[in-house]
């Protein structure tokens, strides 16, 4: 058991000097355990599979910032789309809080990515160094040859761990071909990919080995958050006091009728030797509960040796263990449901104005306009991105422009491979007598079957007379 009983007032990971004390919660088994390692492995396999999945011809999310392209699930993004950005991140945290109002801290417990790999780092402890009797006995006890060795092997297992997910997640930048080249080059030739993955295997080793709960107590602010987006209809994990109180030492089921009267919590402390924050479920809702259901299982295993129903510790909503009824349809979900569904309908519609091709109009560095020979030069780089998987041919028009409006650097029509690029210099010339005073210049990319792709606008300067009246 543990050495410090949990409360309401203190952190169990930290004692009364601030120190800290580590946490060794034991194995919990039940449908709850086994259903976690089955989402906690798909996950895993998930992130580590997304860059060799090939999707029109990319990986499925790529984010090649050196070449400012972004390829998520077949679509390509160019800087010029991050505006969509806003989607992406106010979507997700608008997903979160509407999650968390109806299901409560799922997201903690379920498919947080400190939950899966710290998960995956208690099981390569408990392989190494035992069950969390034997690492509790181990921290008491002076070090010792046989614990140094367990410790380094298990240091060195979670160092290997940290150094998988940190190449994992360079490939998402660079990709499999470019890292597996990178991995066996010289450091020095990328040295900084090299230094962000040895920075970001000792961040993650730190938080494997030593940090690990910490990170949910301390800095997570989602805990904290909890409080403001849950309600008494919110499903929580807790414990059905009505039931098990008052506890007792000994079984419900022996025929002492002063036994009778007991609840069915025999005070075995189960439910606190495997949750993984330290915390006492029987003590009301707290912060430090990320919801992963281990003392669910862990008292219904107990239960089911007492020959009484399971439930005691359940998911439930407060409103529930309270004995009322659950109001699952309620103001607040209408609210986030409706606004959910605003937020989807602007998505959608903000990703079908993308085009298959980006186009960046700019115009050379210098004068905004060149007089030579009675003609108003301007001269613009235009900059053609190709966002499909396949090639396309292009050809440039000036609709509306005047007659006299001459231009050079596109009379031919511009083929670009799948995924790339071509950089064109335009020059258009007007007869200073025509140029009367600045006007929209308006450049159209139409496709070899006569379809607009886009169109992109600049001005047309050149010298203007003022008169006075």
């Amino acid at each position: 058991m543990s050495d410090h009983a949990p409360n309401l007032d203190t952190v169990t990971t930290i004692r009364a000097d601030g120190s800290r004390r580590f946490l060794h919660p034991a194995a919990s088994r039940g449908p709850y355990t086994r259903m976690r390692a089955w989402v906690g492995t798909v996950l895993l396999s998930i992130y580590f599979a997304l860059p060799w999945i090939q999707i029109n011809g990319a990986p499925a999310v790529f984010l090649d910032i050196a070449a400012r392209q972004f390829h998520l699930f077949g679509l390509t993004f160019v800087a010029q789309d991050l505006w969509l950005l806003f989607f992406l991140i106010t979507g997700v945290g608008f997903l979160l809080f509407y999650t968390t109002a109806l299901l409560g801290r799922i997201w903690c417990g379920w498919a947080c990515p400190q939950t899966v790999i710290l998960d995956l780092a208690r099981r390569i402890e408990r392989w190494i160094e035992g069950d969390h009797l034997v690492r509790r006995r181990m921290d008491k006890q002076p070090a010792t040859f046989g614990r140094s060795v367990r410790r380094g092997a298990k240091n060195l297992f979670l160092a290997g761990f940290a150094f998988l997910l940190a190449h994992a997640w360079l490939s998402y930048f660079v990709s499999i071909p470019r890292l597996y080249q990178m991995m066996h080059a010289s450091p020095g030739e990328h040295w900084a990919a090299f230094c962000f993955v040895f920075l970001l295997t000792g961040a993650l080793w730190f938080n494997l080995a030593w940090f690990r709960e910490q990170f949910c107590i301390v800095l997570c602010p989602y805990g904290r958050l909890q409080s403001a987006l849950m309600d008494s209809n919110s499903l929580v994990i807790g414990y059905d006091a009505s039931r098990g109180e008052p506890r007792s030492k000994r079984s419900p089921a022996f025929a002492d009728p002063s036994m009778r009267q007991r609840g069915d919590c025999i005070d075995c402390r189960r439910c606190v030797e495997v949750c993984p924050t330290g915390i006492d479920i029987r003590q009301g809702l707290q912060l430090e509960c990320i919801g992963c259901a281990a003392c669910v299982d862990a008292c219904a295993e107990v239960m089911q040796k007492l020959h009484r129903p399971a439930g005691l510790i359940r998911y439930d909503s407060l409103n529930g263990f309270a004995g009322k009824a659950t109001r699952w349809i309620r103001p607040r979900i209408v609210l986030y449901s409706i606004l959910l569904l605003v937020g989807a309908s602007a998505l959608c519609a903000a990703l079908s104005t993308l085009r298959p091709v980006t186009v960046v109009l700019g115009r050379v560095r210098g004068a905004p306009y060149v007089l030579e020979n009675d003609l108003v030069r301007n001269q613009f780089l235009v900059r053609i991105l190709n966002k499909r998987s396949e090639s396309i041919q292009l050809r440039l028009e000036l609709p509306g422009m005047p007659a006299a409006l001459q231009m050079a650097g596109f009379h031919e029509p511009v083929t670009l491979p799948p995924l790339g690029e071509a950089l064109r210099p335009l020059v258009v010339s007007l007869p200073q007598a025509e140029f009367t005073r600045e006007f929209p210049l308006t450049l159209r990319l139409v496709a070899m079957d006569g379809r607009t792709i886009l169109e992109r606008t600049l001005p047309f300067a050149g010298p203007v007379s003022y008169t006075d009246p």
